[in-house]
């Protein structure tokens, strides 16, 4: 008599072993925040072994749909679920150019925005201008070039609006 007749069920798929690890890790990182019980194949079986009889064969189809799900590891050696190894490395190279700028947040929220409408010949040169001034550095937070003219965040419109008025209207 085979295992299924008996009331057991027969090892899982390859693919079904990858679905069920996926979801396992997916719980985990929904409930935690993080991964932090699976760093191997081994620390799926017991999940595992609650659903299928315990064997060999088990094990290695565990440990094939681990190698082929080809998930990287956190530093701490714990699997991350939905990230490839690329996207890991590239998240890395982000944190430490962030870090390396000082970057920080700004919600625009905080600033005032000003349209300079202006036509599209000598468009990209006056933001270059803009963007190198020391009387501009500080009145304007940032800059977006867009199709007619210059959108410009600041912390103080109308002293923005009164220098470039005096500009336009020499």
């Amino acid at each position: 008599m085979s295992g299924e007749t008996m009331g057991l069920k027969k090892n899982p798929s390859r693919k079904e072993c990858e679905a069920i690890i996926k979801k396992i890790l997916m719980t985990e990182v929904l409930e935690r925040g993080t991964n932090e019980h699976f760093k191997t194949a081994a620390d799926f079986m017991n999940y595992f072994q609650s659903l299928y009889p315990a064997s060999d064969s088990l094990t290695k189809q565990v440990q094939r749909a681990v190698k082929a799900l080809g998930m990287p590891k956190d530093e701490r050696g714990y699997f991350i679920i939905n990230k490839t190894a690329a996207q890991l490395e590239q998240d890395k190279e982000i944190a430490f150019l962030l870090t390396k700028t000082n970057a920080s947040l700004c919600p625009l929220e905080e600033y005032e925005s000003v349209f300079l409408k202006c036509s599209t010949k000598y468009k990209d040169y006056l933001y270059q201008l803009l963007s190198e001034s020391d009387t501009f550095a500080d009145k304007i937070i940032t800059m977006l070039n867009t199709s007619n003219g210059i959108i410009l965040y600041t912390n103080n419109k109308h002293q923005l609006e009164i220098l470039l008025n005096s500009l336009i209207n020499r």
